[in-house]
């Protein structure tokens, strides 16, 4: 009977939208505008108009369907809702590649190479015991270069599942990383950090905006020290920013890769709380696909990159969302070392945000026109060079 309830509300979800309009996207988030309003009363306003999903606690805000437009305006009329916003599908920054790879002897990959990350190792500096969570499609969490490394995580999409990868992507960036320093396959640029999954995409590579809002939420909550975003939207969404301002005032690092439209930055890179990445080839040029615009930060290897993948196998992928990971592995390792007095601004003896970021953009080594520029931004990353 369970499963039957399952089901028959999983096609209401789907066929609600064609009720509802076909011009007219019902799947809405409502933000409150007082934080006191308990859930009773939150449900009353909504079901007057549609139907709740789920409550964003944090965000002081419910995840509805709404009947109609017409009820849309309605709704915005109570003197209780602050916004009404689309919850729309966010998807993976990834391309193409070979997904079929076994696990190989160990080799070390072009784009932790290029980072300089390897150089940080002999120190005794592996990133250990940073938390980093990889906002993404899951972590398989079965696979032997990463399950030692993978503390936990959460399912967004549902909570009674694990958040188990079933599309790959997540499992690459994962790799890219925190792949163990082993034997076999490959090995990630901060080879003993603390991978959290959670997953907030689903098998396709996308989802909607209030799970990964819920991530973040999660990440916030649970004492999260890097969020890895590997993900974007070209829609600027309030309860978003709103999501990642949270996340950041709880001190947490969060880098997301910049899109690959060619065009303007994506959400949530384009947030100025967010340490934007565009890609690089091997020859340290901008990939034709990456996104470019004033809000990039930071450029890292992102073509041909070969790391972890689902199903305990390897794969080559390109994308911005490659080049991500290799920021979020050199974020973790100036964790992992002593504040420096000189970044230490706020004078707490510890890494805040602002202060990881400005690290890894006065160590990064310029590419493209002297100084900064909006296609690779304050140039390409170096983890060695950051931790000095």
């Amino acid at each position: 009977m369970k499963k039957l309830f399952v089901s028959l509300l999983t096609f209401a979800f789907l066929v609600f939208p064609l009720l509802s309009g076909a011009d007219y996207n019902g799947r809405k988030i409502v933000t409150f505008r007082d934080s006191l309003l308990n859930e009773r009363k939150k449900d009353e306003i909504i079901k007057r108009h549609g139907w709740k999903i789920k409550h964003l606690d944090r965000a002081n805000a419910s995840v509805v369907f709404l009947n109609s437009r017409v009820d849309e305006e309605d709704l915005l009329k109570n003197s209780d809702v602050l916004r009404v916003e689309d919850d729309v599908i966010v998807t993976i920054d990834a391309r193409g590649g070979n997904a079929n790879a076994s696990a190989p002897v160990q080799t070390l990959p072009w784009g932790i190479d290029r980072i300089d990350a390897e150089l940080v190792w002999p120190g005794g500096n592996l990133a250990d015991p940073v938390k980093v969570a990889v906002v993404d499609t899951g972590i398989d969490f079965k696979h032997s270069d990463l399950k030692d490394n993978i503390k936990g995580g959460i399912n967004t999409i549902n909570p009674l599942k694990s958040a188990q990868d079933d599309n790959g992507h997540g499992t690459h960036v994962a790799g890219t990383i925190g792949a163990l320093n082993n034997t076999i396959g490959v090995v990630g640029g901060a080879p003993l950090v603390d991978l959290y999954a959670v997953k907030v995409l689903g098998a396709n590579g996308s989802g909607f905006l209030s799970d990964i809002i819920e991530g973040l939420d999660w990440a916030a909550s649970n004492g999260m020290q890097v969020v890895n975003m590997s993900l974007g939207t070209t829609s600027d969404i309030q309860a978003f920013h709103d999501a990642i301002i949270r996340t950041k005032n709880a001190g947490v690092t969060l880098v997301a890769a910049a899109g690959n439209s060619g065009g303007a930055v994506n959400f949530p890179a384009a947030y100025q709380e967010v340490i934007a990445v565009s890609a690089i080839d091997s020859a340290n040029n901008i990939a034709s696909f990456s996104s470019r615009g004033s809000e990039v930060d930071l450029a890292a290897p992102g073509v041909s990159v070969f790391s972890t993948y689902k199903g305990n196998k390897y794969a080559t992928l390109s994308g911005t969302s490659m080049a991500s990971p290799h920021v979020s592995a050199s974020a973790a390792l100036v964790i992992n070392t002593p504040a420096s007095a000189l970044y230490d601004v706020n004078l707490n003896n510890k890494w805040d945000p602002d202060e990881v970021q400005k690290k890894l953009q006065d160590s990064a080594v310029d590419l493209g026109t002297l100084g900064y520029d909006t296609l690779y931004g304050w140039g390409l990353v170096n983890a060695f060079l950051a931790v000095q």
